[in-house]
C-alpha cells in the first residue's frame, strides 16, 4: 500500500484569454496587455460550458493577462506566481504584426529560419525555454511539498492506479501564455515546439511524473498530454 506518489499529479495548463493584440495577430510578449471585453466574454461563456476542470492548486505567470484569466476562471483560488513564466521577450518586434514587418529584412530572415532565430534586441528561444524550466521546477518543488504534507493512508474515497490503491490525483491549473506551453511540452512531452500551439482560453489536461511527497526528480520529470481543453 502506497499514499502520495508520483502517479497522482494532473496539471491543467491553460493559455490566458483574448487581448487586443492577440486579435490583432500581434507579437505580444513583454508588453503587460490586460484582456479585452471580448476576451473575458469568450473566457466566461467557456466556464459556463464548464469547459475548465476543477483544481486544487493555481499556478500563473505575473503578467495581467494571465492574472485576470485566473481569476475569471478560479475566483476563490489565490494563484502562486511563476515570474520565469512571462512570455517571450519579441525584442523590435514586440506588438508588430504580419503587415507591419513583412517588408523587414530581419523578419524575413527570421521566418526563413523557421523561428529558431534570436529576436533582435529580444531573447532566443533557448533562454526562454530555460527560463520557463527554472519556474516549472520551481513550482514541482511547491507541489513536492503540498503532497507531503497531505500524505495519509488511503481511505474510502481512494481510487485505484495499477496495482496501486491510492488517494485522488492532485489537480493543479496553470494560466500561462501560448509561449510557455510550447516550451514546457516540447522540452518534457516529447513535442516538436510549434506544435503544441493553443488558442486562446484553451489548453491541455496533463499527467505529471517525477514529482511525489519528498522530492523533485528533475530528470525523470515528464509530461503526458491526456486531453485537451
Amino acid at each position: 500500500m502506497r499514499d502520495w506518489t508520483e502517479n497522482q499529479i494532473m496539471l491543467a495548463f491553460i493559455r490566458h484569454g483574448v487581448t487586443q493584440a492577440n486579435k490583432e495577430r500581434r507579437y505580444l510578449g513583454k508588453t503587460d496587455e490586460s484582456l479585452s471585453e471580448e476576451g473575458i466574454e469568450i473566457l466566461e461563456s467557456f466556464k459556463m460550458r464548464k469547459l475548465y476542470p476543477d483544481v486544487e492548486y493555481l499556478f500563473t505567470s505575473p503578467m495581467k493577462r494571465c492574472t485576470e484569466t485566473a481569476k475569471i476562471i478560479y475566483p476563490t483560488l489565490c494563484p502562486i506566481i511563476i515570474p520565469e513564466w512571462e512570455e517571450i521577450n519579441f525584442g523590435r518586434f514586440e506588438y508588430r504584426n504580419y503587415e507591419e514587418l513583412k517588408d523587414n529584412a530581419e523578419y524575413q530572415e527570421w521566418l526563413r529560419s523557421g523561428g529558431t532565430l534570436d529576436f533582435p534586441e529580444g531573447e532566443s528561444r533557448k533562454d526562454f525555454i530555460l527560463r520557463c524550466k527554472g519556474g516549472f521546477i520551481r513550482m514541482c518543488h511547491e507541489l513536492s511539498h503540498v503532497l507531503a504534507q497531505k500524505a495519509a493512508p488511503c481511505g474510502d474515497t481512494s481510487m485505484l492506479f495499477g496495482r496501486n490503491r491510492v488517494k485522488k490525483p492532485a489537480l493543479a491549473g496553470m494560466i500561462v501564455h501560448g509561449g510557455t506551453i510550447m516550451s514546457l511540452l516540447s522540452l518534457y512531452g516529447g513535442k516538436d515546439y510549434f506544435d503544441c500551439q493553443v488558442s486562446n482560453g484553451r489548453g491541455y489536461v496533463c499527467r505529471l511524473t517525477g514529482v511525489n511527497g519528498r522530492t523533485t526528480q528533475e530528470d525523470d520529470l515528464q509530461i503526458k498530454v491526456v486531453a485537451e481543453i
